[in-house]
């Protein structure tokens, strides 16, 4: 699959708001049981998204990046992930909203 061209910033990240969403992903994630790698490589998209939220340094780029990311997993893994019941039509619905698409 190709990779698709990230859109135009549309203003700031609100971190607060991405630092919720990291924690509702990481509650939901913990509760899946399967190993496949729609979840694993998901999971891996957050942990990331994380630790930029956690650096001392935060870029508003870096962290669009990670909300991208964690979104391309989703879409990726949607049926893997939706099966293990993590909504992810909401997730990627509010990844959206985070970045003003």
């Amino acid at each position: 699959m190709a990779k698709r061209k990230i859109p135009e910033p549309s203003g700031e990240i609100n971190f607060d708001e991405v630092s919720k969403l990291v924690h509702a992903l990481e509650r939901d994630l913990a509760s899946v049981r399967t190993g496949s790698r729609d979840v694993q490589l998901l999971r891996d998209e957050v942990e990331t998204l994380k630790n930029v939220l956690n650096s001392p340094v935060r870029r508003h780029h870096w962290v669009r990046e990670g909300l991208h990311a964690v979104r391309e997993a989703f879409e990726e893994g949607v049926e893997t992930v939706a099966a293990d019941g993590v909504k992810a039509g909401q997730y990627i619905a509010e990844i959206g909203r985070i970045l003003g698409m």
